[in-house]
């Protein structure tokens, strides 16, 4: 090369240079300025143009008008149909709710955020505080529980221990889940905590950390207390809890019958015997309470928990709790999406699509046979565009009936996006 090409060749790669430094400080002004006319446009998209090949970026693939509109509204699936669900039952309960265990969805409820005493539902909780320690290896099934005074003095349904004596840790707690003995939750109360009122601050520890709002213990049995209360929703909070953490113990929730010391007494809860779908939880009852039941059961393929607050009799708390647990499994069904993984484009990337979808399978109840006929359609947030990494939301899964929604559930970008180079960006940009 000669000393003139050298020449033309360094004038040249400096008016680059300075061509790339100020097309990329300008691109705003020089693209979307109304002032300049159609071929000034065009003269400087040419100049762009060639600038962005020499610096060897490659036009990304232009996708469409059309394809945009399809990307925010993706139908998987549509019929249009007419389709009513009945409204819950009426039942003269003071409060109840219906919820699916798998999904969290609640299916119907009346009052269930009024505070209503808990009476022996209580006892749920003060398991729970036991399965706890128990899983954390602090105390044993075989530890030896040496019964108090107080303990045995206590009125109300009985497990019938002995004073002074002692007794393993796993027959108290089989007394009170099963039978309900308010002498054994004082016994497993004292035993973890010292006294029954430090157990308490467990109690209400254990219902914060689940979000049980509106509920306080000041007792580990469920006796009358004026500052205890619960409510049907957050009893229905701590019963999911309990199947969902501790499988193993809630087994004993079904059990019919519990023997101790020679005396056999019977699971207060009527309705394992009429209903074998039904394998927990408890009952409970006090003047001011009322007749208290909570429940769960499992029908086809979906498990549903039932609280029932201030019926009037055993009996009537029984029906009312079978007429929603009927009502739930007869006009819900509960759906298990394993996978959902779907390619769409993305912009100003190096990638032409990625696979957006859930980070986990998801649970979701609806009326029965609304999945079955409803669109589905992929709806991108606003800045869908590079780089978007791995986990990030990118919008959400959303499903249709008749142009409304069911529910929505959020997807999430499943690889990196790279965002492109500058000059690929840019031919972009200026519709290249």
């Amino acid at each position: 090369m000669n000393n003139n090409q050298n020449i033309i060749f360094y004038l040249f790669e400096n008016f680059i240079k300075k061509s790339l430094s100020f097309v990329k400080t300008n691109l705003d002004g020089i693209t979307n300025r109304i002032a300049i006319n159609i071929r000034a446009r065009a003269a400087i998209k040419s100049v762009i143009l060639l600038i962005a090949l020499i610096s060897g970026a490659k036009p990304l693939k232009k996708l469409s008008k059309i394809t945009m509109i399809l990307l925010g509204v993706l139908s998987l699936n549509a019929q249009a149909t007419i389709f009513i669900t009945p409204k819950p039952p009426a039942i003269s309960a003071a409060a109840y709710i219906v919820m699916d265990h798998d999904s969290g969805e609640v299916i119907a409820a009346h009052n269930a955020d009024v505070r209503r005493s808990p009476a022996s539902l209580t006892k749920l909780m003060t398991a729970y505080v036991v399965f706890q320690l128990l899983k954390d290896n602090r105390i044993s099934l075989k530890d030896d529980v040496k019964i108090s005074e107080k303990a045995w003095r206590t009125g109300g349904s009985k497990s019938f221990v002995e004073v002074g004596k002692t007794i393993k840790l796993e027959t108290l707690l089989k007394g009170m889940i099963i039978q309900s003995g308010n002498d054994s939750s004082i016994a497993l109360a004292e035993h973890i905590a010292g006294t029954e009122g430090t157990f308490t601050t467990y109690m209400n520890k254990y219902a914060e950390e689940l979000g049980m709002n509106n509920t306080r213990f000041e007792n580990a049995s469920g006796l009358p207390n004026e500052n205890q209360y619960t409510t049907a929703r957050d009893m229905v909070i701590l019963s999911s809890a309990t199947i969902r953490e501790f499988p193993q113990f809630y087994l004993w929730y079904s059990e019919k019958e519990f023997t101790h010391h020679g005396i056999k007494q019977y699971n207060r809860n009527k309705l394992l015997w009429s209903d074998h779908t039904i394998d927990g939880l408890k009952t409970g009852f006090t003047e001011k309470a009322g007749y208290n039941l909570v429940v769960s059961a499992k029908r086809v393929g979906m498990r549903l928990i039932s609280v029932v607050l201030g019926s009037s009799s055993a009996k009537a708390r029984s029906s009312q709790t079978q007429t929603i647990l009927d009502y739930g499994f007869r006009f819900f069904e509960t759906i298990k999406i394993d996978k959902f993984d779907k390619k769409v484009p993305i912009f100003a990337s190096t990638k032409e699509q990625i696979s957006v979808g859930f980070r986990t399978p998801q649970t979701i109840t609806l009326s029965r046979g609304q999945y079955k006929l409803s669109q589905q359609a992929i709806v991108l947030n606003s800045n869908f565009k590079a780089p978007i990494n791995k986990g990030d939301n990118v919008g959400y899964l959303a499903l249709k009936l008749n142009d409304e929604d069911l529910l929505k559930l959020p997807i999430f970008a499943l690889e990196n996006a790279p965002e492109a180079s500058f000059f690929s960006r840019l031919l972009e940009k200026i519709g290249f």
